[in-house]
């Protein structure tokens, strides 16, 4: 029985139910392109929102992360991971979350107390030092000197506002040396396997807490770093995890695998996030955007560390690799096997279409890579051979090289002119289409999220829009129900925008500059390296892919419908115009 098994059937036992793991795109969260954490579904049900199978729940969840995807490659990032957790709805609390956290490590994992190690929070001039988590560890066992108090690193959130509390963060010693006395963070061997989070209060706007009328616990365990751990490997690559497909890249590529073969391990990391992202219900292909681009990215560095390895990219190895992981993770995720040849023929198309320019341009980048790269070349580079930027900037740092960045958004902002010009201004963007009342819906969108920040709450953002020939609507972060009075206040202050005829200028920058004029934008990850941002007068400026009216005059009169919940935080204005 492996890890996931043990951990459900632990907690199945103990009066919680099983709930099924959330796809990776989030249903209802455009803040984020994947969930990135097992608690991220469940947070409409952490502030409050009663869950259909009761308020105590367990499951493992697929999660991927791409903040720092240039770190794939190490013995220890994950793009994709999984994660086991264990919720309490106001239900349990410290006491029995801790004791149950270390009962499955000592009893049904067996790791000796002698390898455990935890921190607590060290309390502050608000919240009090966790003096009860820290006797109910050493009434299981654990030594003082195995008790460390912060305050940092203790006290966890969900975001700026909602449910938050202190933690307890449990940590094993990883190493053959003799278990040192006395836990130290700084001390590597030891690694954390598991977070007991006791969300005791509700973070407010003003920065303020209050204590929650019901009290909630949220766990964490990742499986790669637990399996690894009890494995006995430094190398989260060696567990058996990656066995399967490990020797089948061993056997494709003739070498053998070690903790040197970066490529081996990018490879490996990649080409399993790029099967479970095709596999997700929410149909991801690749693309220049969102979710697609990642995906893309992905598999085209994959590619790229593949004939590092001397592997024939011409041939199936990517798909020989992802029937592995299918096979490996079937019993655990149905879609793998519902969704196989979604993703062996998403795999092969971009494998195909990727090879066609790929090997050009390696041969004409070796011929130019004796000096930095300017530019023009850098921009060649992509225009010609489809090399995004980030690849060249990766190649060039492999040689110890530079990159003229700047350059190369100059060259990028010219051909995009130069696009724009031979396609009589008509511009591709977050819409389906591009009518003239869909424009004008759009811009009025930007006029909403505008006047919601100056009429309700400055922190307002916008969280998602849907628009139609027939209608406009805006999600928005919001701890409340509007009054009729900041609805009336809304309405008025954009259609006075509308009336006084208010300019919309493009400008194209890179992302840097964009966000450093103030810009504003949902997620920056979607973006490229070059971006548009529209300005309406001086009351709005976003990152966005168009297309707008050139004047607010063209708007027609805003009226606003019907105001109501989206989810938890989040409200949605849905609005008409009038001509």
């Amino acid at each position: 029985m492996n890890l996931r098994d043990r951990y459900i059937n632990f907690f199945v036992e103990r009066g919680h139910k099983q709930i099924p793991s959330a796809p990776l795109v989030p249903e209802n969260d455009p803040s984020v392109l994947f969930n990135t954490a097992g608690m991220q579904p469940l947070i409409p049900y952490l502030m409050g929102q009663p869950h259909p199978y009761g308020t105590r729940l367990c499951n493992y969840q697929k999660c991927i992360r791409t903040t720092d995807l240039e770190e794939v490659g190490d013995t220890y990032h994950h793009t994709f991971f999984e994660q086991l957790g264990n919720w309490s709805l106001g239900d349990y609390f410290k006491k029995e979350t801790i004791t149950w956290s270390f009962e499955f490590l000592t009893k049904e994992l067996n790791i000796p107390i002698e390898r455990l190690a935890v921190t607590v929070f060290a309390g502050n001039d608000i919240i009090p030092k966790d003096d009860e988590s820290i006797e109910i560890w050493k009434s299981l066992g654990i030594k003082e000197e195995r008790i460390y108090p912060t305050e940092n690193d203790n006290f966890w959130k969900v975001g700026e506002t909602g449910p938050c509390g202190p933690d307890s963060e449990i940590f094993y010693f990883r190493g053959n040396e003799e278990i040192p006395l006395k836990f130290d963070p700084e001390d590597e061997r030891w690694v954390e396997i598991w977070n007991d989070v006791f969300m005791s209060y509700n973070l407010k706007e003003d920065s303020s807490l209050e204590e929650l009328p019901k009290k909630n616990i949220d766990t964490g365990m990742g499986v790669e770093r637990v399996v690894a751990s009890l494995e006995g490997y430094d190398d989260n690559y060696m567990s058996s995890i990656w066995k399967n497909p490990r020797k089948k890249l061993e056997e494709i590529s003739s070498e053998v695998y070690d903790s040197n073969k970066k490529s081996f391990r990018i490879i490996l990391d990649h080409i399993r996030t790029a099967v479970f992202i095709l596999a997700d219900p929410a149909g991801v292909k690749p693309s220049n955007t969102d979710q697609g681009y990642i995906l893309r990215r992905l598999i085209r560095r994959a590619i790229r560390h593949a004939k590092k390895l001397s592997i024939d990219t011409n041939s199936s190895w990517m798909e020989e690799l992802a029937l592995i992981f299918i096979d490996d993770f079937k019993n655990y995720y149905k879609e793998l096997e519902d969704n196989k040849e979604v993703v062996l023929e998403g795999l092969k198309a971009e494998r195909i279409k990727f090879n066609r320019t790929l090997e050009k341009g390696l041969r004409k980048f070796e011929k130019i890579s004796d000096k930095d790269i300017d530019g023009i070349t850098a921009f060649h580079l992509f225009d010609t051979y489809g090399f995004p930027l980030e690849l060249t900037i990766e190649l060039a740092k492999e040689k110890g090289l530079n990159v003229d960045v700047e350059g190369y958004n100059q060259k990028f902002r010219e051909h995009q002119e130069l696009s724009r010009s031979s396609s009589q201004g008509k511009f591709k963007g977050g819409l389906a289409g591009d009518s003239e009342i869909e424009t004008k819906y759009h811009t009025a969108t930007h006029l909403l999220n505008a006047a919601l920040k100056e009429v309700v709450d400055k922190n307002i953002h916008q969280r998602g829009s849907n628009i139609t020939v027939e209608r406009m609507r805006f999600d928005f972060n919001c701890d409340h129900k509007l009054t009729d009075e900041e609805k009336m206040n809304v309405e008025d202050l954009v259609n006075k925008w509308i009336d006084e005829g208010l300019d919309v200028r493009v400008d194209e920058m890179s992302k840097q500059e964009a966000l450093a004029s103030g810009a504003e934008c949902m997620f920056i990850e979607k973006y490229p390296d070059i971006v548009t941002v529209y300005s309406i007068g001086d009351i709005s400026k976003e990152l966005c892919g168009g297309p707008h009216v050139k004047n607010t005059k063209e708007i027609g009169e805003f009226k606003i419908i019907k105001e109501e919940a989206s989810s938890a935080g989040v409200r949605r204005i849905k609005a008409i115009l009038e001509f």
